[in-house]
This record gives structure tokens, C-alpha cells and sequence, in this order.
């Protein structure tokens, strides 16, 4: 009696091993880099799966995913079952990944002066259409733990919770924080408002040992910052 071909299809896989259910039932870091790939690529090819074929792209790169990034097009397509519409997938979303490394790197950055909080939210907020209210969380060398939107408005304001801001704080073990939000009309003088705000967040990091350092307003080529002007 003749014998039937295996099939490599991960849909006749245990559905505990699919590594798409896998991730939903599991959760992203549950996964292998190989069951990672094979998400991306979807599929084998009719004598691998897509998770073989993946342990294999990952064996040519030394099992690195820094490697692997370094790979063209043109490699990525020499193995059987990769087309340029999956090589193409698979080094977008290394990029991202590699961009998302360097974002982080961007927010380690140590401010030393209001000009250097000025550098780090300009591109976030300083064109944006509706004012935005952002915190950035220092440790206490100075260093950017996160920056984080507390709250998005309209162009007339926004409103800012301040138990966020300090659970948050909490949370990251920040010891200080910045506050900066930006003024879709380019002006720079702060308004009541601002000034109130200022004065509850600096109140309340008070009692909790976290101090608030400056607090820039920020449009599309300047600053204003409370800490220069000793409004603090």
C-alpha cells in the first residue's frame, strides 16, 4: 500500500504549536525567533514548513538576529520557499527592530540643559496640529528613563492627569521628571493654566521625592522653559 506524503503545513500542526495561535494563547515572548519568522513569511514551502525554513535562514545568519539584518534581498531569496514578497517582509521588520533599538538608545540620552529637552520633544510635538502634554522621566544621573504622553487636546488645551504622572514616575523609579507640552499657536508665553499646572505637579512630586525640574512649552523652532525663566 502506497504511502502518503507528508504534509509540512503548519495548519495540520497541534494547534499548541502554531505559532500564531501559539502567541495568542502565549504571549510574543513565548515564541522562538525561528516561530517569529515564520509568522512573518506565512509559509514553507511543499517540503519544509515555515518554521524549518526559518531555522534555517537563522542558521545561515549564526543564529543572530543582528546578522540576519545585514542580509539583502538578494540573499534572503536564495532559500527555497522565500520570494521577494517574503524577504522583503522579513527585512522590514528588522528595521523596525533596528529602529526601535535606536529610539531607545536616543532616550538614554542625559539632559544637561533645557536646550537638550528642547532637541528630544521638538520632533514628538513641536509641529503637531493639537497640543500635547508629555513628561520625561530622568533617573538620577540625569538620563531619559521614557518619555510619555499624560494627555492629548485640542488646539485650546489639554488636560493632565497628575496621578498618572506620578504613578508612572513610581513605576519607572524615575527621580525627577520634565514636563513639556506643546502650543499649536507658536506662542510662547505660558498661560494660567500652564503656570497652575506647573506649581500642582511640582507640589505633589514633593511628597513624593521626585522632583519636577522645567516645564518647556515648545513650537516649531523655540522654547520657552519655566526652569530658565526661575519660575520654578
Amino acid at each position: 500500500m502506497e504511502e502518503k506524503p507528508t504534509s509540512f503545513s503548519i495548519k495540520n500542526w497541534s494547534e499548541d504549536d502554531r505559532p500564531r495561535e501559539k502567541l495568542l494563547q502565549k504571549g510574543r515572548t513565548a515564541l522562538s525567533d525561528a516561530e517569529l519568522i515564520a509568522i512573518l513569511i506565512s509559509s514553507g514551502s511543499r517540503a519544509e514548513s515555515a518554521v524549518s525554513l526559518s531555522q534555517r535562514i537563522l542558521a545561515s545568519a549564526e543564529n543572530n538576529l543582528n546578522q540576519l539584518g545585514k542580509l539583502t534581498i538578494k540573499d534572503l531569496m536564495q532559500f527555497k520557499g522565500i520570494g521577494e514578497a517574503k524577504a522583503i517582509t522579513i527585512a522590514a521588520a528588522l528595521e523596525l527592530g533596528r529602529r526601535r533599538r535606536a529610539g531607545e538608545a536616543l532616550n538614554r540620552k542625559k539632559i544637561t540643559s533645557s536646550q537638550s529637552v528642547f532637541e528630544l520633544m521638538q520632533p514628538i510635538i513641536g509641529e503637531l496640529p493639537h497640543e500635547e502634554f508629555w513628561i520625561v522621566y530622568l533617573n538620577n544621573s540625569n538620563k531619559v528613563l521614557q518619555t510619555s504622553q499624560l494627555s492629548k487636546g485640542g488646539i485650546t488645551g489639554t488636560l493632565v492627569d497628575v496621578r498618572l504622572a506620578f504613578k508612572n514616575a513610581l513605576q519607572l523609579g524615575a527621580v525627577a521628571i520634565i514636563l513639556a507640552h506643546n502650543h499649536p499657536s507658536g506662542t510662547l508665553k505660558p498661560s494660567q493654566p500652564d503656570i497652575k499646572l506647573t506649581q500642582k505637579l511640582k507640589i505633589a512630586g514633593e511628597s513624593l521625592d521626585i522632583k519636577v525640574l522645567d516645564h518647556l512649552i515648545i513650537t516649531e523652532k523655540a522654547y520657552f522653559s519655566f526652569a530658565d525663566e526661575s519660575m520654578m
